[in-house]
């Protein structure tokens, strides 16, 4: 069926890979646009890294934590807009041609945060990268899924997916390269305006969809292109059914249209389908898997590394097996299923978060004490005002967390004892002044996090983190949102639970540092980890197992409204013989398709 579930099995990739050998233009079609997919991945992934360095240039960016948050967040809020201009675009004016104006934004808001001034310049750039991100995140893999042959078009739109986490895992490998660079942020930033140059050259060499063009009433364009991605005996066949497609979403798109949001909610098999897909997709981002993306060098250096380099480098290992994890959803995610591979990912997610909630809360209770003559060995000016004040008047007990925490008319920072960074330290007035004497005595100079002997237990946290997200939560809500809904209802569905993730995106993007400096990285984790919980129960609750099952097979099963919470048991004969009426493969059909 168009549009359907697609089979990520290794025959698949073995097919794809062999084809592409025979017919270069296939993989050409495929490689192009799935640049978009490496841009999106980049852009969203650059800023993590790039905002150390950015804080460390704008005074008003390090002092507030509100801004650091938009201009990570303003990509997010972009690509909301993006997304629902590209589903206007891609229709309006074709595929192909999203693409290139895709690439313009990319282009240009990478040319504008590059040569920022301020503050507001970052923002405005990062506008202009996001929507560029919302309209590649539904151009690309459409242009690919239409351009690309039967049989292995599954294969080719989940490499889309991979090269998104690609494009994190490069984003922070530049980023690293960068860091002994004049301008560091701005190179890091720049880069992208690189690969959007050359996938716009590429695109402008590359045809429109084909089936745009059948859509469009020109049907020798598009048997002209069919030709070049089939073979001989193939692309009669492909051309009718394409014909035969066309017309049936023609007569689908008729009807649908006299249909509004409200009569979708009344009626009870899309209303429990929107249930799951959107419920699916706003908990995929309120596990908290952004923070780990767009702050995962803040919460590195939040656990005790000072260095602005170490924190990139330790960042690489989560961009690193979140690529992985794309890699092994597609090769588990029709052999284990849909529901199953949920609940493994989720509870993986919740011990991870219980691991960064005890460390963070272990390196913030113990950290190094400040030493009243290690403070002194500094000229008294340099000295935390809230400190000098507190010592005068007999404060009490002064450590790290404190000193970083205080309030006063400066900023304040703590730089570690030459001794060794566990022994206590000075509490000093946070600038670049200071923070080069501290340095220049072979000393840590830490503004954001404390030492501590429980910073690696962190990183593996982050790691356990994203190995369990990424197979599951990363990738399975978007398959089941394509499978779940009536033929006729998933653009208008799909379209609903899109839309949901990005806000769910920008809320938890916008949220997180503000979070963290109230209540702290550890009650942070916590609540993360307290709606990871609630993510398991819905997914036990009100998400089916769409495993190798047509449509018409889920309608069925959200009519029933089935609930099975031994998801793992084979089903029973009734639910089988069901099953085999719609897709003809017996009681085999009904073992895969448990709710």
């Amino acid at each position: 069926m168009e549009g359907g579930a697609h089979e990520f099995d290794g025959s698949a990739f073995k097919e794809c890979f062999s084809l592409s050998w025979r017919n270069p233009y296939v993989l050409r079609l495929a490689f192009s646009a799935g640049i978009g997919g490496l841009l999106f991945g980049y852009d969203t992934g650059v800023v993590s890294g790039a905002l150390l360095y950015i804080r460390d240039d704008f005074g008003s960016v390090d002092r507030n934590t509100w801004l650091q948050e938009m201009i990570v967040s303003m990509a997010v809020a972009g690509a909301i807009i993006g997304a629902a201009i590209g589903g206007w675009t891609t229709d309006r004016f074709g595929r192909r041609t999203s693409i290139l104006v895709a690439d313009f934004l990319f282009f240009a808001g990478a040319v504008v945060m590059a040569s920022a001034t301020g503050p507001a310049q970052l923002v405005v750039g990062r506008v202009f990268v996001g929507l560029g991100v919302g309209m590649a995140s539904m151009t690309s893999p459409l242009y690919i899924s239409e351009a690309s042959p039967a049989r292995i078009r599954g294969a080719l739109v989940s490499t889309n997916a991979l090269l998104i986490t690609g494009g994190q895992f490069l984003a922070y490998l530049i980023n690293l390269a960068f860091t002994k660079a004049p301008g560091t942020w701005r190179w890091m930033l720049g880069v992208a305006a690189l690969p959007a140059v050359v996938q716009f050259g590429l695109m402008l060499a590359l045809p429109e969809s084909p089936r745009w063009l059948y859509r469009k009433g020109r049907a020798d364009e598009a048997e002209t292109i069919l030709r070049r991605i089939y073979s001989a005996e193939e692309v009669e066949r492909e051309i009718e059914e394409l014909k035969e497609s066309v017309a049936a979403e023609v007569t689908e798109r008729g009807s649908s249209e006299k249909v509004s949001l409200a009569a979708l909610v009344r009626t009870a098999t899309v209303r429990r389908a929107l249930v799951a897909g959107v419920g699916l997709q706003v908990f995929q981002q309120l596990v908290g898997i952004n923070t780990v993306m767009y702050y995962s060098p803040t919460i590195v250096q939040l656990a005790g590394f000072a260095s602005n380099q170490t924190a990139l480098a330790l960042s690489l290992v989560t961009s690193g097996l979140n690529a992985l994890g794309s890699i092994v959803s597609i090769y588990f995610i029709d052999r284990t299923g849909r529901k199953k591979l949920l609940v493994i990912s989720l509870v993986g997610v919740i011990l991870s978060l219980g691991v960064l909630t005890a460390v963070f809360h272990e390196t913030t209770s113990h950290s190094p004490a400040v030493s009243a003559a290690e403070t002194a060995h500094f000229d008294g000016s340099l000295t935390c005002p809230s400190y000098r004040s507190s010592s005068a008047g007999g404060g009490g007990f002064w450590d790290c967390t404190r000193c970083l925490k205080a309030a006063g008319s400066s900023e304040c920072g703590f730089c570690a004892s030459g001794a060794g960074e566990l022994l206590p330290g000075a509490c000093l007035v946070s600038n670049n002044t200071v923070r080069d004497a501290c340095h220049g005595e072979g000393r840590l100079w830490y503004t954001r996090g404390c030492p501590s002997r429980y910073g690696w237990l962190a990183l593996l946290g982050l790691a356990l983190y994203i190995i369990f997200f990424s197979p599951g939560m990363g990738t399975v809500p978007w398959i089941v949102n394509s499978e779940i809904y009536p033929l006729r209802y998933r653009g208008v569905c799909g379209g609903a639970a899109a839309t949901a993730n990005w806000v769910s995106n920008l809320a938890v993007a916008q949220s997180f540092l503000s979070l963290t400096e109230a209540i702290g990285t550890s009650w942070t984790f916590l609540i993360f980890g307290g709606l990871s919980v609630a993510a398991l129960a819905f997914v036990l609750v009100c998400v089916p197992e769409t495993k190798g099952l047509p449509i018409e097979a889920v309608e069925k099963m959200l009519e029933r409204r089935e609930l099975r919470l031994r998801f793992w048991a084979p089903r029973r004969h009734a639910d089988a013989d069901a099953d085999a009426d719609t897709d003809g493969n017996g009681k085999e059909s009904g073992k895969n398709a448990g709710v």
